[in-house]
């Protein structure tokens, strides 16, 4: 009997495949970094304008506030005098009867006029 031994193939056998070899989809990283960087870019452009508009818009808010604030203030000493006058009256009209009460005399000594602190406002009956 002949014993017959096995032998590798003329040119050797073909390499074992041991990595994955998977098709690549889509684009490289790189480039969808780019296109990121591109949108953020046309993002920016119109978000820069729209704080420019509202750095404008403030502006002219902050003008108009001041160019109210004589008409506001002159109200305001108006309502002041007002109700400076109609608590001088109603005073006068309670006090009337009083021997020792003297009309409009200050209730500091030091003749200085003072703005109250707060408005105390009464309930009228309609």
């Amino acid at each position: 009997m002949s014993y017959h031994q096995d032998l590798p193939p003329k040119g050797g056998y073909p390499d074992v495949q041991w990595k994955r070899n998977l098709p690549s989809r889509g684009f490289r990283p790189s480039i969808y970094l780019a296109i990121m960087g591109v949108v953020s870019l046309l993002s920016v452009i119109p978000m820069s304008k729209g704080f420019r508009e509202r750095r404008e818009y403030s502006r002219e808010k902050a003008w108009a506030r001041l160019s109210l604030l004589p008409l506001l203030q002159a109200e305001a000493d108006r309502d002041y005098v007002r109700r400076i006058t109609a608590l001088t009256k109603r005073e006068q009209e309670l006090m009337k009867d009083h021997p020792d009460w003297a009309d409009n005399k200050p209730v500091f000594n030091d003749g200085r006029s003072r703005f109250p602190s707060y408005v105390a406002l009464e309930a009228t009956k309609n």
